[in-house]
């Protein structure tokens, strides 16, 4: 499946975000900081990233499904898209 930001735009604004909250979390460790705040935060990151991944696993589905109702070859199967969203668990 060929990746296109602008239609993974929300995509990849989830993973601008927590490309900039696993910096700050970073940060926080570094300087020491209360070990809830930081599990919090890192909490938030890996959310960020999981939902991120779902997008991009979501939107190939509707880009397959596109492609079988014209008659196309969709670009992954379905057992393939069932193995990646399942990487993701």
């Amino acid at each position: 499946m060929e990746m296109n930001a602008q239609v993974l735009s929300d995509a990849m604004t989830r993973l601008k975000r927590a490309h900039g909250q696993l910096g700050a979390v970073i940060g926080m460790i570094e300087n020491g900081d209360d070990c809830e705040r930081v599990l919090t935060q890192l909490a938030a990151v890996s959310r960020a990233l999981d939902r991120a991944g779902f997008k991009i696993i979501s939107t190939g589905m509707r880009q397959c499904q596109a492609a079988r109702e014209r008659g196309e070859q969709p670009p992954l199967t379905e057992e393939q898209l069932e193995k990646l969203f399942m990487a993701l668990s």
